[in-house]
């Protein structure tokens, strides 16, 4: 971990866990100078090892805010996250043709990339969320018709970076992950908040900080408590969403393997902010691309499909906010991935890695690879006084949307 301040540019200084400056992106180092310089900030901007540029905020960033929230710092795809689930089921019963089985069988029974539900689907904890705060969700109409919407989004994948995968420990036993988040609906809540974060900046004079796309709320404002009310809503649907869909492929295993069992499934949000005491006072630590990583906690650290992941557990570094890396982090864009490598080379990089792969028809790959990922090997180096690895995983099948 190294440090960055200049007092002639930052107000306050950036905790980098990585060895040297030049491993961070160009517009990534400049958008950790503008939070450095955000007046309610407590105590200094922390990346974490698989940082890189976001929009406003470094996706693998934290933040603490003093009484301030800000929608870009939490991200448009609010309480994205991992859910992972171990089996006592053993690699070498994985032929290929029960892997074909399972991909058909998990592409039929979840929606993936925009596709949705025919029917919606009713959940008992949203729906008393949504009750027991009517009178504060109930002015915010078209959140509400989204929320309607987004009922037909439960228990599906979306696309982008979302997957589903079967994975097999350092003993050989599978094991089901599952990376999405709360869909169209969180992408809504943000998209709608942060506009309302820009209005309130431009009334009090702060168009720079509206042109850093940092636009903020305090949290004792009407907008600003309604805003976290909805991002809490947000959270829970995306933490419902991955539930489901576990509970569909459990259910492949079971059509598979009579015997088998699960362990009690690990649900960690990535994307998301929380009220938490560090250095003695209560601030909102905004998290984005990055998961809590407090002493004995529990937290997955997904690699890139065809790489290693990880079951961790936290050491409360309390300088990283007890926090670590959510993943590799992208070393190419999308588009820059596209460019370099082709479907058909992906294709082949996976047959040879020995990793099935299930993804709807037109789907790019290309831009998912892992050579579109920093090192994961790397990422976890950086961090060792962040977590302890308990378990790492390898992808065996993997289904893309």
């Amino acid at each position: 971990m190294f440090e960055i301040y200049d007092a002639s540019r930052q107000k306050f200084p950036i905790k980098v866990w990585l060895d040297q400056k030049d491993q961070i992106d160009e517009v990534c180092y400049q958008q950790s100078i503008n939070l450095s310089n955000l007046p309610f900030l407590h105590q200094w901007v922390a990346l974490m090892p698989d940082t890189h540029q976001g929009f406003g905020m470094p996706i693998g960033g934290v933040i603490a805010l003093k009484d301030h929230v800000i929608p870009n710092a939490v991200g448009v795809d609010i309480g994205c996250g991992i859910a992972y689930c171990q089996t006592n089921i053993l690699v070498d019963r994985l032929d290929e043709t029960t892997r074909q089985k399972m991909i058909k069988s998990i592409m039929n029974r979840i929606p993936l990339g925009f596709s949705k539900r025919e029917i919606s689907v009713e959940n008992s904890e949203i729906q008393a969320f949504i009750e027991s705060h009517k009178d504060q969700l109930a002015p915010y109409k078209m959140l509400m018709e989204e929320m309607e919407k987004a009922k037909y989004q439960l228990g599906t994948l979306g696309s982008g970076n979302h997957f589903i995968e079967i994975q097999k420990d350092d003993k050989g036993f599978l094991g089901i992950m599952i990376h999405s988040g709360s869909r169209h609906f969180g992408y809504e809540v943000a998209q709608h908040f942060d506009e309302k974060a820009s209005q309130y900046c431009k009334k009090i004079g702060e168009k720079k900080i509206q042109k850093q796309k940092l636009a903020y709320l305090p949290v004792d404002h009407p907008t600003g408590k309604a805003y976290l009310l909805w991002m809490t809503l947000a959270m829970k649907f995306a933490a419902e969403n991955r539930r489901m869909m576990m509970t569909e492929i459990q259910a492949v295993f079971t059509e598979n393997f009579e015997e088998v069992l699960f362990e009690e499934t690990l649900n960690v949000h990535h994307n998301y902010a929380a009220l938490e005491n560090h250095y003695g006072d209560w601030v909102w630590v905004h998290r984005k691309g990055a998961i809590k990583a407090e002493l004995g906690a529990l937290g997955i650290i997904p690699g890139a499909m065809g790489t290693a992941s990880y079951i961790v557990e936290g050491k409360g570094d309390l300088e990283s906010f007890q926090s670590c890396s959510h993943g590799a982090g992208r070393h190419f864009s999308r588009k820059q991935a596209l460019k370099i490598h082709s479907k058909e080379e992906v294709l082949e990089d996976l047959k040879a890695l020995e990793v099935s792969l299930g993804t709807p028809a037109g789907a790019l790959i290309a831009d998912e690879s892992r050579f579109a990922y920093k090192d994961i090997s790397f990422v976890m180096s950086q961090q060792q006084d962040l977590v302890s690895i308990l378990k790492e995983l390898r992808t065996v099948l993997v289904v893309k949307g």
